[in-house]
């Protein structure tokens, strides 16, 4: 796919980085000469460019993209009106990053096809994994259920995956376990890749490392933490 990012700072040009590795057609715009020339050597196109402007956001590619990311965060108001003059040019598919509710709730208004809430998802994963006390990941499925991937904690290693019984226990549904094998990438350098582990299998332990994702609701999550700590 094509991708227009709107705003490299640290969280554009690492989303801009990341589509780039992923096979992905990337092309970034920033007012900033040096986010421009910190990312220039990293994906496809770059364009020195005040989106705020209705005419000079006219010469980026806008109809000939899937997507435009609009990564801008600390200028509440460059945000905005960026995505207005995206909304002008006929752009229908945006996604916008927002701050607060506030931003947020301006974005909505534009009815973008995304808001995304970085800063929230982070303090979101934090919070669960300082209260799990193990690496987590969280996708929040309504404002109630979620869907949670972290390392499996000390007080499973050891136990078969038929034992841990997470649906009675605590009403939390294991989708899927995998395991971390180290592999050699391009360059030969061994990396752990998760590799599924089956957990039907009879006598299948969790070992240290493995990584679990489970769905459930918050007081379902909340009962396995109080069990684990």
């Amino acid at each position: 796919m094509r991708y227009l990012v709107i705003g490299l700072g640290i969280y554009g040009s690492n989303l801009a980085r990341d589509l780039t590795a992923m096979g992905h057609e990337v092309i970034g715009a920033d007012i900033c000469q040096n986010n421009v020339e910190a990312i220039k050597e990293y994906i496809s196109t770059v364009y020195l460019v005040d989106t705020t402007e209705e005419t000079a956001i006219g010469v980026l590619p806008l109809k000939n993209v899937d997507l435009v990311i609009v990564a801008i965060g600390e200028n509440f108001g460059a945000s905005v009106k960026t995505v207005a003059l995206l909304k002008q040019y006929g752009v229908k598919h945006i996604y916008a990053r927002a701050i607060d509710r506030l931003h947020e709730s301006i974005l909505q208004g534009f009815d973008v096809e995304r808001i995304i809430t970085p800063e929230q998802r982070a303090a979101s994963d934090l919070s669960h994994e300082m209260e799990l006390g193990t690496s987590i990941e969280s996708l929040a499925v309504d404002s109630d259920n979620f869907v949670l991937k972290f390392t499996a904690p000390d007080f499973f290693t050891g136990l078969e995956y038929s034992d841990l019984d997470l649906e009675q226990n605590y009403r939390l549904k294991l989708v899927a376990a995998a395991r971390p094998k180290d592999r050699p990438n391009l360059m030969g350098i061994s990396r752990p890749v998760p590799e599924i582990v089956d957990i039907t299998e009879p006598g299948q332990k969790v070992l240290a490392g493995d990584i679990l994702t489970v769905f459930g609701s918050r007081k379902s999550f909340h009962s396995l933490y109080r069990h684990i700590k």
